[in-house]
């Protein structure tokens, strides 16, 4: 997503494993975080120390998939080196999520098919048993048990109790230390590729110093979200990109006298985009509607923001993009009333204050501000000291069809400290969503890719409670090294409210767990899983 965070990206080959890391100047670094000075400290540890059949995860991406993914793997595999590699600091999204208090989860989805609802990229796929796993009451429970109190709001949002995303980033951080996960920053991972013994070549480098580390992988975790950087990774080991665009923004509106009433909100409204000259798979331009949403509004001084729009601009970000942004908003700010009943209301209450001015009085069950329907009265064209008693029957009928099907011209999109969630990445018709186990059985076939793998679906058994690990497997597998890829860079996002750190925390679980699992219990063999 993308924010995308949550599907990650392991490979392992089939033939012999041995060695672990392999550095240009034999050390490798242990990064400890001490959370009561929040600051790092880079432990350099010789690689002749490590012993030749110590196997080695390469984490791509300090975010918050990427460490929960780590924490889990090395939670199932204390013998196995976990390496995070981070380009910039680690966390740096959840820290300035919701905020900066962290919105971790959303705690108002507890069907699974409601909860994949939430996901305009990933919505079908999600409708099976990816969020029976590890789902957001799984991830409440993981952070109240280290520490971490939580509350959850009025519209399902969940908080630390002490709104400060700092909360969250401690816990992660030391958990991480504290199960012995290496982190190193300001390092990017520019290339891989699958050696013939089947690990993975990886090229680190510093941006800031010429600065080349050549690295073997056993196991690789692709969790970079939506940077350019995992997208190169995944299409340099055989994946297509879908191009990522913004998703998540608020609208800049051409109206003046909206501007004026910065500020205001809406509890619930209904909202529709129409969208004109989209470049669909065809060689024509097409119309299209974006789906009805129903929410909180917030107008600001460029336009309109609040859940609801953001909720329309992640359901419409691909043919918003496609139309250089620009489109028909139509609003309903009363959509709990038919339009024939805001007529009658509107006639009742000319009837009843006759002699008072429309601009001072208007009905109360309609929940607008004083502002806004001021606003309404002069859309309307009346003037203000008209009174209730000269408004014609066709105003009556025109207000309440302007309440109903209210239209503003959108003409851009705005800056969003959300923005970071994207719609893009490797398409979803290239995994394959499986239940994965130690014990299967892997039939190669004798053609140039493979269509498909036929597995024996299992249980495995972690501290005496049986789980079964539900994940994404690659359908694009060569014959020469078969491998198994988990990617946190697939084209899916979600709303706002929560959901994309739950995909995050959600991916990283699975995947930290099958790679964990794989390589506690060294199933992974020469031809055999």
């Amino acid at each position: 997503m993308s924010f995308h965070l949550a599907r990650l990206s392991l490979q392992f080959g089939i033939s012999s494993r041995t060695a672990g890391t392999n550095s240009s100047n034999g050390y490798y670094y242990h990064l400890l975080f001490n959370p009561t000075k929040r600051k790092f400290t880079a432990t350099a540890i010789s690689t002749a120390q490590k012993s030749s059949k110590e196997e080695l995860l390469v984490v791509v991406g300090g975010g918050a998939a990427g460490v929960y993914g780590a924490i889990r793997a090395k939670t199932l595999a204390p013998n196995l080196d976990v390496l995070v590699i981070e380009k910039g600091m680690p966390l740096s999204k959840v820290k300035i999520s919701g905020g900066g208090r962290c919105n971790v989860t959303n705690g108002h989805c507890s069907d699974n098919k409601i909860l994949a609802e939430q996901y305009p990229r990933g919505h079908r796929e999600f409708r099976g048993s990816f969020f029976d796993m590890h789902g957001p009451a799984d991830t409440m429970s993981w952070f109240t048990d280290h520490g971490v109190a939580l509350k959850i709001e009025e519209d399902g949002r969940v908080f630390p109790t002490s709104n400060s995303s700092a909360s969250v980033i401690d816990c992660l951080l030391s958990e991480a230390t504290h199960r012995g996960v290496s982190l190193q920053t300001k390092k990017v991972v520019s290339s891989a590729s699958v050696g013939a013994g089947g690990k993975f070549l990886l090229k680190l480098e510093k941006r800031t110093v010429s600065f080349v580390e050549n690295v073997k992988a056993d196991y690789l975790l692709i969790a970079s979200g939506s940077s350019q950087q995992g997208h190169c990774l995944a299409a340099q080991l055989g994946h297509s990109i879908v191009d990522p665009v913004p998703s998540l923004f608020t609208f800049k509106i051409a109206d003046s006298g909206l501007a004026e009433l910065s500020g205001v909100t809406f509890p619930k409204v209904e909202v529709k985009l129409k969208l004109e000259n989209i470049l669909r798979n065809t060689p024509h331009l097409t119309q299209a509607y974006i789906k009805f949403q129903v929410g909180p509004m917030l107008v600001t001084h460029w336009g309109l923001s609040g859940p609801v729009i953001l909720r329309l601009s992640a359901w419409g970000a691909r043919d918003l993009s496609s139309s250089g942004y620009k489109g028909t908003l139509m609003v309903d700010f009363v959509p709990d009333l038919h339009l024939e009943d805001m007529k009658s209301i509107l006639n009742q209450h000319k009837h009843k204050y006759a002699k008072q001015k429309a601009l001072n009085s208007w009905p109360l069950g309609f929940s607008l501000t004083k502002r806004f329907w001021k606003y309404i009265v002069h859309r309307e064209g009346l003037i203000g000291d008209t009174l209730w008693a000269s408004i014609s029957n066709n105003s009556i009928v025109s207000i309440a069809h302007l309440l109903k099907h209210c239209a503003f011209e959108v003409t851009g999109k705005g800056q969003y400290k959300d923005e970071f969630v994207t719609a893009g990445g490797v398409p979803l018709s290239e995994v394959l969503s499986l239940s994965l186990s130690l014990s299967l059985s892997l039939l190669v076939l004798p053609k140039p890719q493979l269509d498909f793998l036929l597995l024996h679906e299992d249980l495995f058994e972690h501290n005496g409670k049986q789980e079964m690990c539900t994940t994404f497997l690659c359908r694009r597998v060569p014959t020469s090294v078969l491998k198994l890829i988990y990617l946190e860079v697939l084209n899916v996002d979600g709303v706002t409210g929560g959901f994309n750190f739950q995909n995050a925390w959600s991916g990283g679980y699975i995947a930290g767990t099958s790679i964990g699992a794989l390589a506690a219990e060294g199933t992974l063999e020469e031809g055999v899983l």
